[in-house]
């Protein structure tokens, strides 16, 4: 038989002098945001204007050699390249079973984005694949799974192109597609080739460009027009969006002990605020970087304990820094570089902007997780470092105000500071057990927050005195510490009375009081756990072969999110009502082993909590769940996804 051609689319100390030091230090951040802003930007807009489209640079054919054998072939345009490991190939309707498809060999390459070995084909590419059952009427099609890149490192989204066997004049090729947008380095690997797919159902989908159903498709939409002027511009507008978080708000007292000496000036109080928010700025591009250079690897890093035990002692270090315990600014090495040399307390101000930032960037999760996910997956490691630069830019940026004001108007020590330092000190120890929480039983979680709310009493004057004539300052912290105090003690009680719920310690007990005869609880969603990508494959092939959806949900015993969802969202009737008929799979992530981080890689994810979702076609549906949901915004996303599948 004759070829069909068609084309594929895709789917000090000192005093200082004016404000020459203050004229430097905004030079400096002009010329490193203008260096953010334009470098990346032009590059990318030149190399995505010399690419070829995606039907030019991969041109599919396919023919029929006889009723047991199809010849694929795509030609490959110069300075293109096809992926061996991202072919995938499926037969509809029922009955047809493909076999192991027959690859030349290609050219063995290491990808730096991918880490690892890769085969790849340049020129051309001819696949054999067998056909082991047709159908009695001899039509059904084939569906191939491609993806190629430009050798510069541009990539294109997977591309999926179908070809009808049989069918004499009205047989030939049909093009499905997600996106023709190419995208900067290589996404996440796919799924290894599956040589046999069962009774005729369409294989597993490629990770692809298709939106998801989070607010972290926002922060993804704009990394992805790799337009560095308006990534850092928008992200400037999210930092200061983020300005009243605990972490940044531990910042002010911080730069305030920085800030506050001997010989304060405005223009010094303004160089010494600007080179802490440069300091800051630095260091969360630096984060940005790595994780667009280092990919999986910066991941499985970040969220192992190790890392987020790391990230809990240095917010208590912190916060131990604002209960007077030592002051980060005095501590030797910075007290030495200050008396070294007359800007050393610009070096002092540098150094604790970097070291807060730490802190901070963990307290901003959903631009942060956006932002690292979509570095992972891309390699764009100045779009995600510039990304991070404004955000850091932006929630300094009422810093510097901030610092101003501390040396020029407010008084350089006195009782609000102490105050506020105390009040932040608080917030601070909150962030740790919040971030330190997945690695904790629930009893030890509950007994460290009691601890914590009934000693912020303490400190706000819950157990003291008015006096005669109070001040109403004096009278609101007693009513605030009076609230802790009360949240505390009921944490004990529910925890001593065997509750294991933090957010509602006594639940247990009034359950218990309102229960019928019958002990039997609410019905539960009950997740089947896989292992490993087969494990995976296998399930979905008998769902689809059942005409069922699936719903994978990626959980880890120290995701705050997913133990959300599991208590607020899965256990609502309605969410359990509307799961009844979907085929439910769980990958527990918690060890993080090879084959968990397979799983994730599969599917281009930073981490748990994420929740994919298949229809009864066996298709993978570009509705996504990536974070915590309510049930309304869960039901909604299930709409969207399954349609009427998930209503049987």
């Amino acid at each position: 038989m004759g070829w069909s051609v068609a084309a594929t689319r895709t789917g000090g100390g000192g005093r200082v002098r004016g404000v020459a030091p203050a004229q430097l230090v905004l030079l400096l951040l002009a010329v490193l945001w203008f260096c953010v802003a334009g470098s990346g930007g032009v590059a990318h807009a030149a190399e995505e204007e010399n690419l070829l489209p995606p039907e030019q640079a991969f041109r599919f054919a396919a023919r029929q050699l006889d009723d047991r054998s199809i010849e694929v072939h795509f030609d490959i345009a110069d300075g293109y390249h096809l992926f061996r490991e991202r072919f995938v190939f499926a037969a509809q309707p029922a009955g047809v079973k493909l076999g192991t498809p027959e690859f030349p060999p290609g050219q063995v390459k290491f990808d730096e984005a991918l880490g690892k070995q890769m085969e790849i084909y340049h020129g051309g590419v001819t696949i054999r694949v067998p056909v082991a059952v047709v159908p009695a009427d001899g039509e059904w099609l084939l569906t191939v799974t491609s993806q190629g890149c430009a050798d510069k490192g541009i990539c294109y989204p997977p591309m999926h192109s179908v070809y009808k066997v049989g069918g004499g004049l009205l047989g030939g090729l049909f093009d499905k597609h997600r996106s023709s947008r190419p995208m900067t380095s290589p996404v996440p690997p796919a799924m290894p080739i599956l040589p046999s797919l069962g009774e005729g159902q369409i294989g597993p989908a490629v990770p692809s460009a298709a939106p998801r159903n989070d607010d972290g498709d926002r922060v993804a939409h704009v990394l992805a027009g790799h337009q560095l002027g308006r990534i850092a511009t928008v992200f400037f507008g999210l930092g200061l969006l983020m300005t009243l978080t605990p972490g940044v708000l531990a910042m002010v007292p911080i730069l305030s002990s920085i800030v506050v000496g001997e010989h304060v000036t405005r223009g010094r109080a303004l160089v010494v605020s600007l080179a802490y928010v440069l300091g800051t700025a630095v260091a969360d591009a630096g984060v940005g970087v790595a994780a667009g250079l280092l990919g999986e690897r910066f991941s499985t890093g970040l969220l192992t304990p190790w890392a987020l035990g790391a990230f809990t002692m240095l917010a208590v270090a912190l916060a131990l820094s604002m209960f007077g315990l030592y002051e980060l600014g005095r501590l030797p090495p910075m007290t030495a570089s200050s008396n070294r040399w007359s800007g050393g307390r610009i070096a002092v101000a540098a150094a604790a902007g970097v070291i807060s930032a730490l802190v901070v960037v963990r307290s901003v999760p959903v631009p942060l997780s956006g932002t690292l996910t979509d570095a992972e997956q891309t390699g764009d490691a100045i779009g995600s470092g510039g990304a991070l630069f404004g955000m850091a830019i932006g929630m300094g940026a009422p810093l510097v105000l901030v610092g101003v004001a501390t040396g020029y108007l407010v008084p350089r020590a006195g009782h609000w500071l102490m105050v506020t330092k105390r009040f932040l000190g608080f917030l601070l120890l909150g962030e740790a057990l919040w971030a330190v929480s997945p690695l904790l039983p629930p009893w030890a979680l509950m007994a460290a927050w009691a601890m914590l709310l009934l000693i912020a009493s303490a400190f706000l004057g819950a157990f003291g005195s008015l006096g005669p004539e109070p001040r109403s300052l004096t009278r609101l912290g007693k009513g605030m510490g009076m609230v802790a105090a009360l949240a505390g003690a009921i944490l004990l009680v529910g925890l001593a009375s065997g509750g294991r719920d933090l957010l509602q310690p006594l639940s247990h007990l009034r359950a218990g009081l309102m229960a019928p005869a019958s002990t039997a609880g609410p019905a539960l969603v009950r997740f089947e756990r896989i292992r490993s990508v087969a494990e995976l494959d296998a399930r979905l092939v008998q769902a689809a072969a059942a005409g069922k959806p699936v719903l994978l949900d990626f959980y880890a015993d120290w995701c705050v999110s997913c133990k959300e969802m599991e208590r607020l969202t899965f256990s609502d009737p309605r969410v359990q009502a509307r799961l009844a008929d979907v085929v439910l799979l769980q990958a527990d992530v918690t060890r993080n082993s090879a084959d968990d981080r397979t799983l994730l890689k599969r599917f281009g994810l930073f981490g748990p909590p994420g929740i994919i979702l298949y229809g009864a076609d066996g298709r993978e549906s570009p509705v996504r769940v990536i974070g915590f949901q309510s049930a309304s915004l869960f039901l909604d996303s299930l709409a969207k996804a399954f349609g009427d599948d998930g209503k049987h």
